[in-house]
C-alpha cells in the first residue's frame, strides 16, 4: 500500500496538484483570462469538468494497475501483466489523458502563462515518450497480445465502445 501511495503522490499528485499550485500561487491569477462575467462560468464549468473527467479516469486507472496489473502507476514497479479491462478496453493511457484533462482545466481557469507553459510541457513529454520509449517497452514486456491491444485501442482519445478481446487470446 505504501508503494501505491508513493507512486501516486510522486507523479499525479505532484503533476496535477502541487506543480500548479507553486505556479499559479507564484504568478499570480488571471481568473478565466480575464474574459467578461458570462465567459467566465463558461470557462469555470469547462474547468470543472475538465477536472472531473480527469479525476474519474485517475480512480479508474490506479485500481486497476494494483488489482489486475500487480503493479503501480509508476515507472520504477510497472505492472507485471498487460491490463486490459475496465477504462483500459477503451483508453491505453487513461491516466495521461486524465491529468491532460485536469491541467487543461485548471490552465483555463486560472488563467496563468506558468501553468499554459507546464500544461504544453507535460503534454508534449508524454506525446514524445509514449510513443517513441514507453511502447516499445510494452511491446518487449507483453509481446504479441500488447501489439494486438495497440492495434484496437486508442493511445489518448478513448473509444467509444469496449475493446473486445478475440477468443483465442487469453484474457488478462
Amino acid at each position: 500500500m505504501l508503494k501505491q501511495l508513493r507512486a501516486i503522490f510522486f507523479l499525479p499528485v505532484m503533476v496535477m496538484v502541487i506543480v500548479p499550485a507553486l505556479l499559479v500561487f507564484g504568478g499570480g491569477i488571471n481568473w478565466a483570462w480575464g474574459l467578461s462575467a458570462l465567459w467566465f462560468w463558461v470557462v469555470a464549468f469547462l474547468s470543472g469538468m475538465g477536472a472531473v473527467i480527469g479525476f474519474w479516469l485517475f480512480a479508474q486507472t490506479v485500481p486497476l494497475l494494483v488489482r489486475c496489473g500487480q503493479g503501480t502507476l509508476a515507472p520504477w514497479d510497472p505492472p507485471r501483466r498487460l491490463v486490459v479491462r475496465g477504462i483500459y478496453r477503451h483508453v491505453r493511457n487513461p491516466m495521461i489523458s486524465g491529468v491532460i484533462c485536469v491541467l487543461s482545466g485548471e490552465t483555463l481557469l486560472f488563467g496563468s502563462i506558468a501553468l499554459l507553459g507546464w500544461f504544453l510541457f507535460f503534454a508534449l513529454a508524454n506525446v514524445l515518450y509514449i510513443p517513441r520509449v514507453e511502447e516499445h517497452g510494452l511491446e518487449e514486456r507483453f509481446g504479441a497480445d500488447y501489439v494486438l491491444y495497440k492495434k484496437n485501442v486508442p493511445r489518448w482519445i478513448p473509444r467509444r465502445t469496449a475493446w473486445e478481446l478475440p477468443d483465442d487470446v487469453v484474457k488478462p
